[in-house]
């Protein structure tokens, strides 16, 4: 990686978020040559590993299971050679979670349906036998119906699509509080519903019960050794094998396009690069229409900036611990851990809304990748709690004199039913608001690292979806990707492979001769 612009490339991707990374891979591998340009220091965006607390820690500043990109094409069949020839390597944990009980051993989730049905049935056997028959109805049919609905692909029109587009229609909270009776069972199915920082009240959420269940069978919490961070250094050497090449510190400031489509980018110090053939941009989809300059924003675009939302914001905490955490009586060593009662959640959720905190029974994930990969600190652990908080206070307090006092209160919470975090047991600890969130990244606006949602009919009681459904514009040669276009945020990408789809057909180049149909 370099600081020097070219004034021309046949591809210019903006950003170096994984998804941006990964369409740039994909692009050059097909024989064009790319160009990222990224704003900050490094590449990763939000799969970013760094050092938060202590020199030595290696924490992920934002993603930490990279499980649902397990699924693409890009992992499962290794499409870049990014397992086979660049390094990258996931860990499969068992247990995939740990859900820790006011009382006794934690209910642990196993990447195994036998085995955790088992641990179901210590609460419920009818609740064991639901959640058999929810994985695998998944693997059934469900699952690959996911998969092409991921992809942006055309649905066949048959049994099993309709009803995977009847699930996704319904709300993870009625399709759980459908199927399960168990209070325990049903806030595991809640709270692991939430992992993707959507509200499972809300409709169209309703396949996230099955597909996040069936991901935890499958791959439990999927850890790439090293941190969140290997993922895109191992995407930069792909791209750099076939020619293409990363500029930091260069953030783009503005698109010039006239009539017939884009012409250059320019940074902000006043640099500016040539477009060839198309434009990628990987930024947020919020901003883009007022970085056009030459032409109106085109009506699309102006959409996709009115529609969109922060959705839930974030608040985190992150530690530097003498040691990793242990969980229940057995003293279980867990890589993720999850707290919440789905009363508690559904409180949580609408304290949000109310731009108040929950401080009792919320939401919380708690990451302790050291027990699985200890290389991240040697001779400690890292430890993460990730839970949602407004981004503005309803009491009109300032989070910077709010933020320590209430990451304290969760960790508090998460004490309660683990060893391992005494007071002495904390080397270092950092709290982290829904605005230092934002201010960590500048794609989170709003505290949102999920890249939001898009309000399609402007109201909160039409269709949200969690990614704009478009990867090419309306302006010729310019094109979307990342967490604010379908599907949405998390570490899949999705929107990388989907965006690299439509780059290539536009170009009359051949899709296959680097990705598979699906």
């Amino acid at each position: 990686m370099s600081t020097d612009l070219p004034q021309h490339a046949e591809v210019v991707v903006v950003g170096a978020g994984h998804n941006s990374l990964v369409c740039a891979a994909y692009l050059a591998r097909a024989g064009l040559e790319v160009l990222v340009l990224e704003a900050g220091p490094g590449v990763g965006g939000n799969t970013r590993t760094e050092e938060l607390t202590l020199p030595g820690f290696a924490h992920d500043s934002c993603s930490s299971a990279h499980v649902l990109i397990q699924n693409n094409p890009l992992i499962r069949d290794d499409e870049l050679g990014l397992l086979a020839d660049h390094g990258l390597t996931y860990l499969t944990t068992d247990p995939a979670v740990v859900l820790p009980q006011p009382e006794g051993r934690p209910l642990v989730v196993h990447p195994d349906l036998d085995a955790t049905c088992a641990e179901l049935a210590r609460y419920s056997p009818a609740d064991a036998e639901a959640f058999r028959a929810l994985v695998t109805e998944w693997r059934s049919g469900l699952g690959a119906a996911h998969g092409r609905w991921s992809s942006h692909l055309p649905q066949p029109d048959d049994e099993t699509t309709r009803a995977y587009l009847a699930l996704r229609e319904r709300s993870a909270w009625e399709v759980v509080h459908e199927r399960f009776t168990h209070p325990v069972v049903r806030s595991f199915m809640v709270w692991m519903a939430m992992a993707t920082i959507q509200d499972p009240r809300r409709p169209g959420t309703g396949a996230l019960p099955s597909s996040l269940a069936a991901g935890r069978i499958d791959f439990g919490w999927t850890t790439p050794v090293g941190g969140s961070q290997a993922l895109p250094e191992a995407l930069v050497r792909v791209l750099e094998q076939h020619g293409g090449r990363v500029v930091c510190d260069a953030p783009v400031a503005a698109v010039e396009a006239d009539a017939d489509g884009v012409r250059r980018v320019r940074t902000a110090d006043g640099r500016a690069v040539r477009v060839g053939r198309a434009l990628v941009a990987g930024g947020h989809l919020a901003q883009l229409a007022g970085m056009l300059e030459g032409v109106e924003a085109t009506p699309d675009l102006v959409a996709a900036r009115e529609a969109w939302r922060p959705g839930l914001s974030v608040f985190a905490v992150h530690a530097a611990l003498r040691a990793d955490l242990a969980f229940g009586p057995e003293r279980i060593a867990s890589a993720a851990a999850g707290y919440g009662t789905s009363e508690g959640m559904a409180r949580h959720l609408d304290k949000h809304a109310r731009g108040e905190l929950e401080t009792d029974d919320p939401w919380l994930l708690v990451v302790n990748q050291t027990a699985v990969d200890p290389g991240r600190a040697p001779g400690g652990g890292t430890f993460k709690i990730l839970t949602i908080a407004p981004h503005d206070l309803a009491s009109g307090e300032d989070w910077a004199d709010v933020k320590d006092a209430y990451g304290a209160r969760l960790v508090e919470l998460v004490r309660r039913r683990c060893a391992g975090l005494e007071p002495d047991d904390i080397l270092s600890m950092r709290c982290e608001s829904p605005l230092d969130v934002a201010a960590h990244n500048p794609q989170n606006i709003g505290g949102s690292c999920h890249g939001g949602e898009f309000w399609l009919d402007g109201t909160s009681d039409g269709e949200i979806v969690p990614g704009w459904q478009r990867y090419d514009t309306d302006l010729p040669g310019l094109f979307l990707t990342g967490a604010t276009v379908h599907p949405g945020g998390s570490v899949s990408g999705r929107p990388g492979r989907n965006a690299a789809r439509a780059v290539l057909g536009a170009l009359a180049i051949d899709v296959g001769s680097v990705m598979g149909p699906s």
